[in-house]
């Protein structure tokens, strides 16, 4: 039988590279920071880890690898290495997704409880040394919003319901009704696949919006979701809302985002993703007070680099057992 080979594209460290020599003994491994340094082994590959590479590196990767069967990328957002050579080729595409949930929706709470408590205003007084009691906000029966309900934003869900929120969920499919309008859930749970009240179609983003007292964006960078968060958007969120986005920088319009917060027309933001990262330091994001900044780190435990690893082992296992991988990539929608 003929020994497979396994490229990696970018370095793993060393407890994640230990975790790829227990479950590789017997197939050639190929490790390269760059993709001359895999041009060699690339004919004969057939299936390819991309641990940190960028899209330029995986194009020429997949380019000189004509055999490849498989591709799995690391992180759960893949549009950052898009390109015809990954979507249009033969081999299947897996993903990252459900490594970075849970941690992701853990920083959703914080960043809410964040504005209702006005911490902000805490910190701020403590380091003045200044007693200033004033009212906070129960977020006890107001309405999260997610725009996206996938993977992350049911692991949101999972975690606002319990807090006594409302959760309203828009996916690209939309309600499976035959009426077209929003569905309803019928049951008081949180457990399951569905913890939200209401599904609502791309066509009920602004319906949706409205009636969020947050609005999450958690959705994938796609071509449909790029900018879908705009002026109109913005402009139809309450005046006491919070906009909150660990899904991808470019799906909300930057630009019209700036200035409802500078003139304070909505109650805040908090980001994880931005258009340009890092953000640059002169960036007026980071003077406003009623912004809460994350340098893309919400999902970055001391977990996460290992438990991307055990996922793609998991899925190599698969892979060579010639099962269902997990997590495979619809490239016609690219994610």
């Amino acid at each position: 039988m003929q020994t497979e080979t396994l490229l990696v594209l970018g370095r793993p460290g060393r407890a994640e590279s230990a975790q790829l020599e227990e479950v590789t003994s017997d197939m050639e491994v190929v490790i390269g920071e760059t993709a001359d340094d895999l041009k060699e082994a690339a004919p004969r590959a057939t299936a390819a880890l991309c641990w940190w590479a960028d899209r330029d590196m995986l194009r020429e990767v997949l380019t000189s690898a004509p055999s490849l069967r498989w591709v799995h990328i690391m992180s759960a957002g893949i549009n950052h290495l898009t390109s015809p050579e990954l979507l249009e080729g033969g081999a299947v595409v897996t993903n990252g997704k459900g490594v970075f949930s849970d941690s992701l929706g853990e920083w959703v709470v914080g960043a809410i409880l964040f504005f209702a408590k006005d911490f902000r205003r805490l910190l701020r007084s403590q380091a003045e040394r200044r007693w200033d009691p004033f009212e906070v906000t129960e977020i006890a029966g107001q309405t999260v919003g997610i725009v996206g309900y996938g993977d992350i934003g049911r692991a949101v869900a999972t975690r606002v319901r319990p807090l006594g929120m409302r959760v309203f969920g828009l996916t690209r499919r939309g309600p499976r009704s035959d009426s077209g309008r929003a569905t309803e859930r019928r049951d008081d749970g949180v457990a399951g696949a569905d913890a939200a009240e209401k599904i609502f179609g791309p066509e009920g983003l602004t319906a949706m919006i409205e009636q969020s007292d947050y609005v999450v964006v958690t959705a994938p960078l796609t071509p449909e979701t790029r900018g879908m968060i705009g002026e109109a958007e913005l402009a139809a969120m309450k005046p006491d809302a919070v906009l909150i986005n660990i899904g991808r920088g470019p799906i909300v319009q930057e630009g019209p985002l700036v200035d409802v917060l500078v003139d304070k027309k909505i109650k805040g933001a908090a980001l994880d993703v931005f258009h340009r990262e890092p953000l640059p330091d002169d960036h007026v994001l980071y003077r406003l007070e009623n912004v809460l900044l994350s340098p893309h780190s919400a999902d970055r435990t001391p977990e996460f680099l290992g438990n991307a690893m055990q996922l793609f082992v998991q899925n190599l296992d698969r892979y060579r057992r010639g099962e269902a991988l997990m997590n495979v990539i619809d490239k016609s929608a690219g994610y």
